[in-house]
């Protein structure tokens, strides 16, 4: 049985569920379009992240913005998984 304060480091955002949310521990691509994106989205390591939906769009909330992400940006970003 787990207990209270378990987290997971460098899940794949793609793991999480709707609702769940994570602090983004990594950014992982050899893309620079895929780094400047995000980054001028505000997601960058030990920012908070809450997955919204993930169909028909990934949406995610990162402060008040909410953001549609593509493949590229999902599979990109890692993250420590944290209790609500």
């Amino acid at each position: 049985m787990l207990t209270t304060g378990f987290s997971v480091q460098g899940s794949s955002l793609k793991l999480l569920r709707s609702h769940e949310r994570g602090v983004v521990s990594r950014i992982n691509t050899s893309r620079d379009s895929t780094v400047q994106n995000l980054r001028a989205m505000g997601l960058t390591p030990g920012v908070s992240i809450a997955v919204e939906q993930r169909f028909p769009r990934f949406i995610v909330r990162v402060g008040n913005n909410r953001h549609a992400l593509d493949e590229a940006a999902i599979n990109a970003i890692y993250v420590r998984i944290v209790e609500h």
